[in-house]
Parts: structure tokens; C-alpha cells; sequence
């Protein structure tokens, strides 16, 4: 049997991409005989892939390292060991300011920790993983780090410039998920329409979709995280004509002002975004189309949050998500500072909010009636928890089903008619 003080509990915090990481140290622990538990109160060693992205992220990663050291002070855990986008930016003033961490890693860096515990990196291993999604849907991550100059982000500080991963371990790593279970795939990376430019020297991300599509056993494929800037014909066409990919893309836009994305050097200005997104509407009948946006940039005028505004209500987006700016050290925004007081960042992005709630209840009631393909996440109380093509895991509404008996089976698809709805999510009942 094996003891508390062997068992190793990973928290991960942040984005899918930490997820992945995450998923794929805990494959090659368990290869060296390490068991995975998901409490503190049953793990002897705790391992935290932190995040790095904005304030609140930071935080989030703090307060919990300093949990973990507190249960080590207690005696309750034996090893703090801290890894991920904090750990990789800021190592050096990290082990400063808290001592009582064992050791610090960065992204990645599976081989650096299994040693810590004794254990050798299993290199025919490298491309499995230990999923914690629900065993249907699982995220693929097909490249890392980011090359794009956008003047208020670090993450290329904490992981890199892009670096694509080739097609085929993408392929077989597909085949490892569905051979598990997995029907759904979500391509994650920092800039996913980059895919392939650095390998193939084109941008292949369709070609890449195209082959993920003939794995067995996948039926949905998502797209997150497409940079607007450069985003290819041939993945338009992709998305258009393949059942298997989602009629759903995530459109980072971060801004619609040439102002503001001018400043945020995007590469991109406010009527080439209306161009492409018309592109995308026409060629991709029923697009689900998703973005998120900044408010609060240090040269963000209130006229240039009211364009923003007009945008979002004349483009009539699916899902908006929306961020207060933040201030980033060793970024290019830097030096412009953070003058936009914090009341009125949350005011914008309230405001912001408010009219995607007004826009998202509209669409939702044009769906009533309609008949829609599901897929069952969970059950909770007296609902069924399920998505459609249209929604993203965790991000996006839902569709719940009422639960009068227990014959529908989570990671099932079904055929369901939508009877009603709320601001963003929708009910329905079984065909």
C-alpha cells in the first residue's frame, strides 16, 4: 500500500495549456510508481504549475504556494515544489521572497521534477497523458510559445517563441485520447493559426484538422486561440467543409479601435477584422464566433471603448469574454503605465458584459424550437449537463436536460429539441 508521504498532488491553475503540462508530468510520474491524488490532506508532496498571465492569475498562484507552505510548516506535507509561467517569469525573486518552497521549475520541464523524486523521464512515454477533463473530451496542445509582438503580453517571456509540434505525434497522441475514450478534441495554443509555419513553412493548421479528423473515434473538433491577423483561407475552408470540425471559432480580438490595437501592435486594424469576420460568416454557415477583449489599455479613450461597444453590437457576437488591462512588467506596454483607474476598468467591462448578456438572451431565443446534437458533460441535481457545438467546456452556456430518469449516459451524444432558455444557457428535451 502505498503511504501519504509518496503521494504527489498536482494544482493547476491557469489556462488548458497548464493542463496539458499538467496531464502529461502526472503520466510519467505514475510511470515511475508515484501515486496521483487530487487532496492535500491525502498527498505528501504537492506540485503547483502556476500561472503568470495577469494580476488576478498571480495572485491566484501566490496565495496558493503559500498555502502549501503553510501545510509544510504544519508538518502535513513533506515537498512544495512550484513550476509553470510564474515560476519560469519569476524564479529568481520567487525563491527570495519565499524560501520555504523546495524548488522552482519552469514550463515544461518534466524531466527537471521526476528527477526530483528519484525517478528517470520515460522518453517513449513523452506524448501521453493522464487526463483530468471528463474522460470525452480532452484538449490538444499543438504548439508552443508565441512569436506575435502584442505589446501588453508575456507570455512569450514565459514560454518562448512559437514552436509547432509535428503533425504525426499530433496524430498519435489523438489516437492515444480516443483509444481512451475521448470524442471530442480542443486544439489549444497561444496562436494556433501559426500551426506549421516554423516546421512545414506554411501555415497548416487546416492540413493538421484534416488529418486529426480520420483518427477513430473522434467525432468534435474545436478550435481555440485563432490569431486574427493571419488566419489562413485554406482553414476557413477546413472549418467549412469537415463534419467533424466544429462550426465554432475563438477569436482572440483583444480590441476593435485602430488606436488602441495599433498601440497593442496586433497587426491588424478594425476594417480588416470586420473583413475577416464577414469572410468567416459567409463561408461557415451556423459560425459560433467567440472573442475576448481588453479594457482599460493605457490609451483606451472613452471613445474608443464606445467603438468598441458599436462593434459588438453590430457584429452580434456568440460569446465575449472580457479582461481588465494589466500591467506587465518587461512588456512593451510597460512604460505607458497603468492609468486607467481600476473603477473605471470594471465599469467598461461590466457595461461590456451587460450588452453581451442583452445580444447572447436574443440569439438564445431564436433557438427555441430547433433541434440540436449534444454532448453530456455531467449530471447535477435534477439536470443533465450538456453542451452543443456552439459551447466551449467551462467558458461557454449549456444545454441542461432535465433528469426525469437515468437512461442518458455522460460522454453520450444526443438529439434534443430546445425548449426554452436563459441569458446564456438553454434547455431542452430528449427527441
Amino acid at each position: 500500500m502505498t503511504e501519504k508521504k509518496d503521494k504527489i498532488e498536482i494544482i493547476t491553475l491557469g489556462c488548458s495549456k497548464n493542463i496539458v503540462d499538467s496531464e502529461r508530468l502526472s503520466r510519467q510520474l505514475q510511470a515511475n510508481d508515484f501515486e496521483i491524488t487530487d487532496s492535500s490532506e491525502d498527498a505528501g508532496h504537492v506540485i503547483i504549475n502556476t500561472c503568470g498571465f495577469i494580476d488576478a492569475a498571480k495572485e491566484e498562484s501566490i496565495n496558493t504556494i503559500l498555502e502549501a507552505v503553510n501545510l509544510k510548516k504544519q508538518g502535513k506535507i513533506k515537498k512544495v515544489i512550484v513550476a509553470g509561467c510564474l515560476s519560469e517569469r519569476f524564479k529568481d525573486e520567487l525563491r527570495k521572497e519565499i524560501p520555504d518552497v523546495d524548488v522552482f521549475f519552469g514550463t515544461e520541464d518534466y524531466e527537471g521534477i521526476v528527477k526530483e523524486f528519484g525517478g528517470n523521464l520515460k522518453k517513449e512515454l513523452l506524448g501521453e497523458r493522464s487526463l483530468t477533463t471528463p474522460k470525452h473530451f480532452a484538449y490538444l496542445k499543438i504548439s508552443e510559445g508565441c512569436d506575435n509582438p502584442c505589446s501588453f503580453c508575456a507570455i512569450p517571456l514565459m514560454r518562448g517563441l512559437h514552436k509547432s509540434t509535428p503533425m504525426e505525434k499530433l496524430v498519435e497522441e489523438t489516437k492515444n485520447l480516443a483509444a481512451k475514450g475521448v470524442k471530442e478534441l480542443i486544439i489549444i495554443a497561444q496562436d494556433t493559426t501559426d500551426y506549421g509555419k516554423d516546421i512545414y513553412g506554411k501555415r497548416a493548421l487546416g492540413e493538421l484538422l484534416n488529418k486529426l479528423s480520420d483518427v477513430n473515434g473522434i467525432e468534435w473538433i474545436r478550435l481555440l486561440y485563432a490569431y486574427p491577423s493571419h488566419f489562413p483561407e485554406s482553414l476557413i475552408n477546413e472549418i467549412a467543409n469537415n463534419p467533424k470540425v466544429c462550426k465554432y471559432i475563438d477569436l482572440p480580438l483583444q480590441h476593435i479601435s485602430d488606436n488602441v490595437l495599433k498601440s497593442m501592435q496586433r497587426g491588424i486594424t478594425k476594417k480588416s477584422t470586420q473583413k475577416l469576420i464577414k469572410r468567416l460568416k459567409e463561408k461557415i454557415p451556423n459560425l459560433t464566433l467567440r472573442t475576448t477583449f481588453i479594457v482599460g489599455y493605457p490609451n483606451e479613450t472613452e471613445q474608443d471603448f464606445e467603438e468598441l461597444k458599436d462593434f459588438v453590437k453590430e457584429t452580434g457576437f456568440d460569446r465575449i469574454g472580457v479582461f481588465d488591462y494589466s500591467v506587465e512588467e518587461n512588456t512593451k506596454s510597460f512604460s505607458l503605465g497603468d492609468v486607467i483607474p481600476a473603477k473605471i476598468k470594471e465599469e467598461r467591462k461590466e457595461e461590456l458584459m451587460e450588452l453581451q448578456r442583452e445580444i447572447s438572451f436574443e440569439k438564445n431565443k431564436k433557438i427555441i424550437g430547433k433541434k440540436l446534437k449534444v454532448l453530456i458533460d455531467d449530471i447535477e441535481g435534477e439536470y443533465y449537463i450538456a453542451r452543443s457545438e456552439r459551447d466551449a467546456p467551462e467558458v461557454d452556456g449549456e444545454v441542461l436536460i432535465k433528469a426525469e430518469n437515468k437512461l442518458l449516459k455522460v460522454g453520450e451524444f444526443y438529439n434534443v429539441e430546445i425548449i426554452n432558455c436563459n441569458d446564456y444557457d438553454l434547455f431542452g428535451k430528449l427527441i
